[in-house]
């Protein structure tokens, strides 16, 4: 599709955020049963306005969908699915799509991204919030990992992958259970509640759930109240969590070294000090911030925060705040970063661009405070 960027430039493309898909990721280690779980939601009432990209064959190929090759057109059914095959080129492929939508060729309201079972998520997830044909025209879907439910721990221990793919999700779906047991799958649940306090878990043998109960572990501007606590999921993170060790020759190893905590801030913070402290964090111990969520008093206004590595989400305005806690809570699931190296950076949040546009000088307190935790946080 390298026709598809130059068409989507210079279009009167509503950028509403009612008018942006949702772009959902479905990751998974291989044969985790990611293309089963894609084919049973597509088949649910409400998933037929679709739009799937995929970025390999699956063994059998999608039941019922049209899988086309790279440099062919995007053909949409009869029924209103829409799949392509991406080969490396996830922006042409996206723009492309809303490309087509925007001209009334084509009509979709979400699109859904498989990955490849050894693929890393967060290029993907960086393409959705940072490129500037795209990210302008979509907003964040559900990620949604696929968990073996009779090789999810094996795989833990030996693969790398699989953390990541864990520890970013909104949604783990545990797969396979009635070919694994109890005892493996309360183990595996377990462990993937140690990774990911916050992500909503499931059970599903054949990828027999509901959509709402993946795609609604996401956050949009209108969710309010008990929707956003169960986002947040502050409590989870309660009690400092590092993932189970595991044995290899004998010895113990933590391969995965991950921690997970929350902090809390009271009063308000300023947008600019909020961005500064985001940009901090993403740019100096980015690939050890797996995960990053909170709802933040921006200036009396509540914003939900989201950030994946050094991938920063733009932070969504909420319509109200959920409660009656006005404090400034965020929950952190890191690798090789422990909750006192990122706490010490929160002199950040105080700095206040403003008095710079107004002509006076940043408060000197405040910027020396950001300059020594910058110092620490990059030494460190």
């Amino acid at each position: 599709m390298a026709f598809a960027a130059s068409r989507l430039r210079g279009k009167d493309v509503d950028t509403q955020a009612g008018a942006r898909p949702p772009v959902s990721v479905i990751t998974g280690y291989l044969g985790s049963g990611k293309t089963t779980l894609l084919n049973r939601l597509l088949r649910a009432p409400g998933m037929a306005r679709a739009a799937v990209i995929i970025n390999e064959f699956g063994e059998t190929g999608l039941d019922h969908l049209l899988v086309t090759a790279p440099t062919e057109n995007t053909v949409l059914l009869a029924n209103g699915c829409l799949c392509c095959t991406i080969r490396g080129d996830l922006v042409e492929t996206l723009a492309g799509l809303l490309g087509e939508r925007a001209a009334g060729k084509l009509a979709f309201d979400r699109v859904l991204v498989e990955t490849s079972g050894l693929a890393d998520p967060v290029p993907i997830l960086r393409t959705l919030a940072s490129d500037e044909l795209i990210a302008p025209r979509v907003r964040p879907g559900a990620v949604i990992t696929v968990a073996d439910g009779v090789n999810g721990c094996g795989q833990l221990d030996e693969c790398p992958e699989s953390v990541k793919q864990a520890a970013i999700a909104d949604c783990v779906l545990v797969s396979k259970t009635d070919l694994a047991t109890a005892g493996e799958v309360a183990r595996l649940r377990a462990r993937l509640a140690r990774i990911n306090p916050g992500a909503a878990i499931h059970e599903a043998v054949r990828g027999d759930i509901a959509p709402e109960r993946v795609f609604g572990a996401a956050l949009d501007a209108g969710a309010a109240g008990e929707g956003v606590e169960r986002w947040l999921n502050e409590a989870a993170y309660a009690t400092p969590a590092r993932s189970a060790s595991y044995r290899r020759g004998g010895r113990a190893r933590h391969l995965e070294g991950i921690r997970s905590f929350a902090l809390r801030r009271e009063g308000e913070v300023t947008a600019a000090g909020l961005m500064a402290w985001l940009n901090l964090l993403a740019a100096l111990k980015g690939r050890n911030l797996l995960r990053v969520k909170g709802l933040v008093n921006v200036e009396g206004l509540p914003y939900a925060i989201h950030a994946v590595q050094s991938v920063i989400h733009e932070p969504i305005a909420l319509e109200s705040w959920p409660s009656a806690d006005r404090d400034s809570r965020i929950v952190f699931i890191t690798r090789d970063l422990d909750r006192a190296r990122v706490e010490a950076t929160l002199p950040a949040l105080e700095l206040d661009a403003r008095k710079r546009v107004e002509g006076a000088a940043l408060d000197p307190e405040a910027y020396a405070r950001f300059v020594r935790a910058a110092a620490a946080f990059r030494t460190g």
